[in-house]
């Protein structure tokens, strides 16, 4: 094995790849497209200080790190210049000059010397005070399910193939489960329901604050009428976080306050965001990225700071960052229109407003140690750093970003922030390579296809067997509701007969959800974890399901065509995926391999047209026999109706059609569908097309809930289960 570091430039463009030789020139180009999208046999690779072309023949080992790529119909002319998606030297005369006349502009239009921009950021000092409250911050710890949220964050790094994270990981994970639970558990308020008949209510003005009110900063007083028994009801906008965390209601103020209060208490450096254009959110220090990282905690998404300007439509002029220790100017991070945004900045000259934010972080820092100093003072360096060069990026015109999501349509319509496009998530038209963490999910079809053939050898009847599946269904939701570290359990068996070889296959199954088991002589089955707890944190949702869908069609005598059964052995594992586009972070190509029906993979521009394509592992090849496909939760408009599944021998270089559907309709959510293959062909990668979903008009995505790959026995490639 060599370990090689190129870099590609393309279109303007430099992509740093790190790569093993030994994998090929097929999987170089693999990786080329999932960061360009110039599919592999479209691809031209030149050596950039030789100009030599790269092909089969050429020794990966000998070449310079420096390549270039062109596509083949840009090849004709090689010497013809790409068109640069970088700030050319003209561009960035424009924009230096653009912000040399908005800062002579401010000079004459700045209101004054720096003390109105001190007003609005002061109070906000007091504010972030209160998250250091060991009181507070007990307080909030509380009401997190902090066992849980620990599981979820190491099931996303394991799904990421890390299954032994450093505790910065670690942390970092926690910190987006956190993100995401307080998402869920936090309460968007428009109108509140009526204190008495819960219905909807009308704003009516506002009311002077009592007393219990105003000890929790609730100054501002909205009061509300019933439109059913016009009862009247007060909303208190209520500023203590630590009242926040009893009501979790609120917008964007408590939403973003109360979040930061969160993030302090479980140890994280976080910071508020103040939006001088009404609105606020949260940075938090990611030890991972090394760098500050944005957190809407309305919107329930991460590092994606241009949202509000390429997403919303924002017109931003400050953002300034306000915590314990001091305040900082964050606007640059969240524009790539830095000139546009000095014309708006007007409420104090940038030299004002530098002196008046460095002053207050001066008193924050008053009592520090010199050794905390000097920390704080690298760190505001190299933030400083990344803000001067964050100015002069244009925009990644790939990302699709929404426009606001929380609050009723009216009330964003009438701040402007509905955004500049119809896009409901976060997405993207092109999606880096992803391995699929499912070798877990195999083994589980693989024991559970091998104990219901012995059931069917042994003349179980389909009621019994669904008495079996119900057995273990309340088995796994026992386990799956002990402590993911200390699980444990009791597998009652008593009331069947346990056979020598029903045995095996029991313990097989446990063992493919990485648990150990004791017999007793009763047939009651003790057990218990083994191993990486993770690992049984991620095969038992897939076993629920497997479980839920065996009991129903035992029920509804439901059984696929073709003689095909679910589950099956010989599903295809740990292949390499890249897709036409997917949706961030829930939505992601490897999402479909999962096995379970909590996650799917979507599409956010796939309605006409887009695609996936699975790489088997291990240069190995395997002739397909067969496919599901699985409906997802919701939208059937949404699910493929027309396409084509392709194979290669070559790594995608040329393709064979080895199936075609038209016409498919799944009639309901979480219905599995399974294809004969009609071509056989023993191949290395496959594509999944689809040409049309549902009703492509009606919106812009594709989804599927799961892709499951089948290869005829004796050819299914052997991987080795090592979590």
């Amino acid at each position: 094995m060599v370990a090689r570091q190129f870099v590609v430039r393309h279109n303007g463009d430099e992509f740093p790849i790190d790569y093993d030789t030994d994998h090929g020139l097929e999987i170089l180009k693999l990786q080329i497209f999932s960061l360009t999208s110039v599919e592999p046999d479209d691809q031209q690779i030149l050596v950039e200080d030789e100009r030599l072309l790269v092909d089969e023949g050429t020794d990966l080992n000998a070449l310079s790190d420096k390549l270039k790529l062109v596509s083949i119909t840009e090849a004709k002319d090689i010497s013809k210049p790409s068109t640069s998606q970088e700030m050319s030297d003209e561009e960035l005369a424009r924009l230096l000059q653009a912000e040399e006349e908005a800062l002579l502009l401010q000079q004459f239009s700045a209101v004054d010397n720096g003390e109105q921009f001190r007003s609005r950021v002061e109070p906000y000092v007091k504010q972030v005070l209160m998250y250091e409250s060991p009181v507070r911050q007990e307080a909030a710890r509380k009401t997190v399910p902090v066992d849980e949220l620990e599981e979820k964050a190491l099931i996303s790094l394991a799904k990421e193939g890390n299954f032994n994270p450093s505790k910065d990981e670690r942390d970092h994970s926690f910190l987006l489960q956190l993100l995401f639970w307080f998402k869920q558990s936090f309460r968007w308020v428009n109108a509140p329901p009526c204190d008495k008949c819960g219905h909807e209510t009308s704003n009516i003005g506002m009311g002077a604050p009592l007393p219990s009110e105003i000890e929790y900063g609730g100054s501002r007083v909205e009061i509300y009428r019933c439109n059913s028994c016009s009862s009247i009801t007060r909303f208190p906008r209520y500023n203590d976080p630590l009242k926040l965390v009893e009501t979790r209601r609120g917008r964007c103020g408590e939403w973003a306050n109360c979040f930061t209060l969160y993030c302090r208490a479980f140890g994280y450096d976080a910071r508020l965001i103040l939006d001088f254009t009404d609105h606020v959110w949260t940075e938090c220090y990611s030890q991972v990225h090394g760098r500050w990282m944005h957190l809407d905690p309305c919107e329930g998404t991460y590092d994606n700071p241009l949202l509000y300007e390429k997403g919303w439509g924002k017109k931003l002029n400050y953002a300034i960052g306000i915590s314990k220790d001091g305040v900082q100017d964050v606007t640059r991070r969240y524009t790539r229109k830095w000139h546009e945004v000095l014309s708006r900045r007007i409420i104090a000259t940038e030299s004002a407003v530098s002196s008046v934010l460095s002053s207050i972080t001066r008193q924050c820092r008053s009592n520090y140690s010199a050794e905390a100093l000097s920390i704080l003072t690298d760190r505001d360096q190299r933030e400083l750093e990344e803000l001067e060069k964050a100015s002069y990026l244009k925009p990644d015109t790939e990302l699709s970003l929404p426009g606001r999501q929380s609050g009723s349509v009216e009330w964003r319509k009438s701040r402007s922030e509905l955004g500049l496009a119809e896009t409901e998530a976060l997405g993207l038209s092109s999606c880096p390579v992803r391995k699929c963490v499912d070798a877990h999910v195999s083994a589980i079809y693989d024991s559970f296809s091998l104990l219901l053939s012995q059931l069917s050898d042994e003349h179980v009847s389909g009621d019994r067997l669904s008495d079996v599946m119900e057995v273990f269904k309340n088995f796994l939701l026992d386990i799956k509701s002990q402590p993911f570290k200390k699980r444990e359990s009791s597998l009652d068996l008593k009331s069947f007969e346990i056979s020598e070889k029903m045995k095996e296959c029991i313990e097989r199954l446990l063992d493919a959800l990485s648990l150990k088991s004791q017999w007793s002589d009763d047939r009651v089955v003790r057990v218990t974890i083994t191993g990486n707890p993770v690992n049984t944190s991620l095969a038992l949702p897939v076993a629920l399901d497997l479980v839920d869908e065996v009991i129903n069609s035992c029920k509804n005598k439901v059984y696929l065509k073709d003689g095909l059964t679910f589950p099956r052995p010989n599903r295809l594992c740990s292949g390499m995926v890249i897709a036409s586009g997917e949706q961030l972070p829930v939505g992601i190509a490897t999402s479909a391999f999962e096995g379970t029906r909590a996650n799917k993979w979507e599409e956010p521009n796939g309605a006409k047209g887009c695609w996936l394509i699975y790489k088997v592992p291990n240069a190995q090849k395997c002739d397909l026999e067969s496919y599901d496909l699985m409906s997802a939760n919701d939208v059937p408009e949404r699910d493929p109706m027309d396409w084509v599944l392709e194979a290669s021998s070559d790594g995608g270089s040329s393709w064979t059609v080895i199936d075609r559907q038209g016409s498919q309709l799944f009639e309901s959510r979480f219905l599995r569908k399974s294809f004969k293959i009609g071509t056989r062909f023993v191949a290395d990668t496959f594509r999944f097309r689809v040409l049309s979903v549902r009703d492509p008009n009606s919106q812009p995505r594709f989804q599927i809930g799961s892709i499951d790959l089948y290869a005829a026995p004796n050819s299914s490639p052997s991987e080795k289960i090592n979590l």
